[in-house]
């Protein structure tokens, strides 16, 4: 099983139900193909660096999940069919990319706990 990370951005107009009922398809949708969720993070509302089907901010979240790579390519299908999902990339992650980003993790943890 290869690890991967997915950000994608959602419509700037849907409401905080609609946006979770979008992230709750996605990662049902990773576990119904075998797939299991390491980490997730919303990054909430962001201006975006252009506009995009004329709207000039959106929602952003990552999902950084283990499956299969067959998984990869269905998914990506099911972004483009959306209507509600602007943008979306998916990487898979290398090991010193997934150290990298359990050290950021941990770190973040830490700060928050500390103040």
């Amino acid at each position: 099983m290869n690890r991967y990370e997915t950000v994608f951005i959602m419509t700037p107009v849907l409401s905080d139900e609609q946006a979770a009922e979008t992230v709750k398809k996605f990662k049902d949708f990773i576990a119904d193909n075998g797939g299991k969720l390491v980490h997730e993070d919303s990054w909430g509302l962001r201006k975006l660096a252009y506009p995009i089907q004329k709207k000039t901010t959106g929602f952003y979240h990552l999902l950084e999940f283990e499956a299969p790579g067959e998984i990869v390519r269905p998914m990506e299908v099911q972004f483009r069919r959306d209507e509600r999902i602007i943008r979306f990339l998916t990487t898979r992650m290398e090991k010193h990319h997934v150290t990298y980003a359990e050290s950021r993790r941990n770190k973040k943890t830490q700060t928050a706990s500390a103040e």
